[in-house]
């Protein structure tokens, strides 16, 4: 018998952890406007777009499927410094992060499919977990590409081919 019936509760007496959908949805949303924005009418399979940040730093959106109503791109950071060619793997791997988004045409939005170390980002965790993600980790990383779509927009050089 529950005390609390309209309320879910954890083993620990505490409130379970209910996703923010709206929030989650606008940035989703959000997302999906700065990716069109940094793709700039690229939209064929393989097409490859990248951004030059400063003289170590570059991002590369590659599209990796394309359907009727839905894209998947690869959005990852890569380094131009010939100085982190002799790092660690693991440490190779932290420094050079990579997301799978997929891109809904029909709903306009974009949501982020894996990280580098997520192989499918579920919509909330367990916490404590294995992993050590967070609850809201899809919000984080979906905030994080968000974050990058940012900078890539402010500070971003392309390479521009003139046709003669």
């Amino acid at each position: 018998m529950s005390f609390f019936p309209n309320k879910a509760f954890n083993n620990a007496g505490r409130k379970s952890y209910q996703p923010n959908l709206v929030s989650l949805m606008t940035l989703c949303a959000n997302n999906y406007m700065l990716l069109q924005k940094v793709l700039a009418g690229k939209t064929a399979l393989s097409e490859i777009r990248q951004f030059f940040i400063s003289d170590f730093l570059s991002y590369s959106v590659t599209i990796t499927e394309v359907t009727r109503y839905t894209s998947v791109i690869c959005f990852e950071q890569d380094s131009l410094s010939s100085s982190f060619k002799n790092i660690p793997n693991i440490v190779a791997t932290a420094l050079h992060p990579r997301m799978t988004i997929r891109l809904y045409h029909d709903a306009r939005m974009a949501e982020v499919l894996s990280t580098q170390d997520i192989r499918q980002v579920k919509p909330r965790y367990d916490y404590p977990n294995s992993q050590m993600h967070q609850q809201d980790e899809k919000q984080q990383i979906n905030q994080f590409l968000n974050e990058w779509l940012h900078l890539c927009l402010r500070l971003g050089q392309v390479n521009v081919e003139l046709h003669s």
